[in-house]
Formats: C-alpha cells, sequence, structure tokens
C-alpha cells in the first residue's frame, strides 16, 4: 500500500490558536540543527539558511504495507503525510521558479526511518528528523500522541534569513497546503 491518497471523510482539524505565538519575523534560534535524513551527520542549522525555505510539518508517514488503523483517520490532522510530501514533489519546480530556495519536510520520525520515506517517494529535497523534539520545544509546536509517541501537527512555515515570514496551520487538506503556499509566492 502506498499510501499516497486518503479518504474523502476525513475529520476537519480546527485552528486552536497554537501557532498564534509565532508572528512574523519571529527569529529561528541559531542553536537549532536537524539532521539530514539521507545523511543524519549532516545537520542543517534552520536559522542560517540562505533565501526563502519552506518547511511543512507532518505528523508521520506510513511504511510500506502498513495497515492505516481507523484511529488515526478519526483523529484530525493525522492521515495524509504521503500526498503532502508528494505534492510538494510533484510542485518542486514550481517553488523553484516563484523563488523559494529550499523545501525541508520534519517530523518526530528516525532518520533511517525517513531515508527510505525519501528514497521511495523519490523527493526532491531533505527530510529532516526532530526526533529529540528539539525544534517542536523550541518553537513551542504543537503535537499529539501516536502510539506513545510525540508527533507533529501538521503545518507549514515559511522562513527568510532565519526568520518566519509566515506560516499556515492547520493544513487541510494534506496535499492543499502546496497550492496555498503557491497563492501566497504569486502574491508576494
Amino acid at each position: 500500500m502506498a499510501h499516497t491518497s486518503f479518504p474523502d471523510d476525513l475529520p476537519v482539524p480546527k485552528d486552536d490558536g497554537q501557532y498564534d505565538h509565532l508572528t512574523s519575523g519571529f527569529r529561528i534560534p541559531t542553536d537549532i540543527s536537524l539532521p539530514v535524513a539521507r545523511d543524519p551527520s549532516n545537520k542543517v542549522v534552520l536559522a542560517n539558511l540562505p533565501g526563502l525555505t519552506i518547511l511543512f510539518i507532518y505528523p508521520r508517514t506510513g511504511a510500506p504495507n502498513e495497515k492505516i488503523p481507523d484511529s488515526w483517520n478519526e483523529t484530525p490532522g493525522a492521515r495524509g503525510c504521503t500526498p503532502q510530501a508528494c505534492s510538494f514533489r510533484d510542485n518542486f519546480s514550481q517553488l523553484r521558479s516563484l523563488g523559494v530556495t529550499a523545501v525541508y519536510g520534519i517530523s518526530t520520525q528516525s532518520p533511517a526511518y525517513q531515508a527510505e520515506v525519501h528514497a521511495r517517494l523519490r523527493l526532491p529535497y531533505d527530510l529532516l528528523s526532530d526526533e529529540d523534539l528539539t525544534f517542536q520545544q523550541t518553537l513551542h509546536l504543537p503535537t499529539f500522541e501516536w502510539n506513545d509517541t510525540k508527533v507533529l501537527k501538521r503545518s507549514m512555515i515559511a522562513v527568510e534569513g532565519g526568520l518566519i515570514v509566515k506560516w499556515w496551520y492547520p493544513v487541510f487538506p494534506p496535499d492543499r497546503g502546496v497550492d496555498d503556499l503557491v497563492e501566497w509566492l504569486k502574491g508576494r
């Protein structure tokens, strides 16, 4: 099972205000570095990235042949991580042409798990692991518990010169976020 689609009747996540503290101009701390899935010895310092960087944050991608339990589908905002990642893959060239310097996907899954996802989905951008919740805790990003594991709620953040310039939360449907991003980029 590829998990590249999702049911039409997923519950819609509500904006619970958990991103309101990230005002435009919020500076990403320079001590946050996240390992790149394909090479965990390589760490990305988000505050030092040049140009406009888009971070899409997602709960978790399913493994090949993993049966998605009903309880995951019933959790608002949980389902759709693979379609979200694929929407960024499929629109990567357009994002670059609209001025995006880099795109990163961030989850709390391990770099090894993310490396498999990166290869399987043939992603043209890197995935970063916040397995230790450093990024989440420093920015106070919203989470939920899944099978005794804390996972990030789905969102997107635009960072330019180390400053947050825009965020989207919640992102729903999961594969629509890239369309909202393109609309924003065209209006800049």
